[in-house]
């Protein structure tokens, strides 16, 4: 089996951190794992291990045919059989099967807001799913949109998974006063909803009680980031509230912290619950996509409706005022995490599909 994975980018986002990890864990397991970048390098890239081979196309246009030259190389020397492409690098990998027929298009989309999007935005998408072997899903609101409205028969439910890195550098230390931290793991963009989060924690006046929020993730120095630190300086919250940008030592990171939030109006399977759960922190979750399935309401965290206001503010001041429950949501999901979305079990069923195909 020799499969290479392909992604737009490696900014520390969940389909790029997925892409890493299924080229790191396959290569231990099959014949040749590859992991190709189109467009953008990023921080991902020193999470991937040196015995996994790589390739960068820098690819400048939508048809860049030296990059598309560079990529089949690549494919023709290493025996490639099938590619797995990751989101929006689905064009790069059907440009290569119109000039080398013999390879198989795997389709994995980790974007749960398009079971939103009208018909009209997917015909392109439509077009191309002729070309794809088959299609991978992060959750079953996707497995039933994509079954619905594109020509694709082979469709599966593949989860995330999250790992532990032991050479991860230790670098960023969180302000604030230790046992009082929530982190938001998320870049600043749409739809992560950060003004959601932002404004909980100023109307629950957290800051009066010591707490903390520390938001983790790429800042675009966009104007969805210019609201954030307005918001902060106006209503002067520049001692309690921290934006830290992008960040590589993640797990340290959540180390320091006490909660973890996450509020997108639209998700497909966050790795960033994934992740909260083996840093063994207590969470208070989005109830979109599938985060219902990693956060259990009142067992393995709290859910809220991300549009509902009000109900983000009761869910997080019950997990604040009650430190036994967030001891036991701890508890709870990172067990979870542990049995249900470790690498050895998702990687053994990624292969199992790999094999149908």
């Amino acid at each position: 089996m020799r499969i290479i994975q392909i992604i737009d980018s490696l900014e520390a986002a969940g389909a790029e951190r997925m892409a890493v990890n299924y080229a790191n864990a396959l290569a231990e397991r099959i014949d040749f794992s590859g992991l190709v970048v189109t467009r953008k390098q990023g921080p991902l890239k020193s999470q991937l291990d040196c015995n996994v081979p790589y390739l960068f196309l820098d690819k400048k246009s939508i048809l860049d045919l030296r990059a598309l030259s560079k990529l089949r190389k690549f494919v023709v020397q290493n025996k490639v059989e099938m590619v797995h492409a990751h989101g929006t690098s689905f064009f790069t990998a059907i440009a290569l099967k119109w000039t080398y027929p013999k390879i198989k298009i795997i389709w994995h989309e980790h974007y749960g807001g398009r079971v939103n999007q009208s018909s009209i935005d997917n015909l392109v998408l439509l077009f191309f799913s002729f070309f794809f072997a088959s299609i991978f899903v992060v959750n079953h609101q996707l497995e039933i949109w994509v079954k619905k409205r594109l020509f694709t028969k082979e469709i599966f439910y593949i989860p995330n998974f999250a790992v532990s890195d032991k050479n991860e550098a230790r670098v960023t230390i969180l302000k604030g006063i230790k046992g009082k931290r929530i982190v938001c793991l998320a870049n600043l963009k749409n739809p992560k909803n950060h003004n959601a989060i932002l404004g909980a924690f100023e109307e629950l006046k957290l800051y009066d009680l010591g707490w903390s929020l520390h938001l983790i993730g790429k800042d675009y120095k966009d104007d969805y980031s210019k609201d954030l630190k307005s918001f902060i300086d106006v209503k002067g919250l520049g001692e309690n509230i921290f934006i830290y940008d992008s960040q590589n030592d993640i797990q340290h990171i959540l180390s320091q912290a006490t909660v973890g939030i996450l509020c997108s109006t639209a998700e497909g399977f966050p790795v960033t619950l994934l992740e909260y759960g083996l840093a063994r922190l207590s969470v208070v979750s989005t109830n979109v996509g599938s985060c219902s399935e990693i956060i259990k309401d009142n067992f393995s965290g709290l859910l809220f409706d991300p549009l509902d206001v009000v109900q983000l503010q009761q869910q997080l001041q019950k997990l604040i005022l009650d430190k036994q429950l967030r001891a036991n949501f701890a508890l709870h999901l990172h067990k979870l995490v542990l049995e249900e979305y470790s690498e050895e079990r998702v990687i053994q069923l990624l292969i199992s599909k790999y094999n149908l195909l």
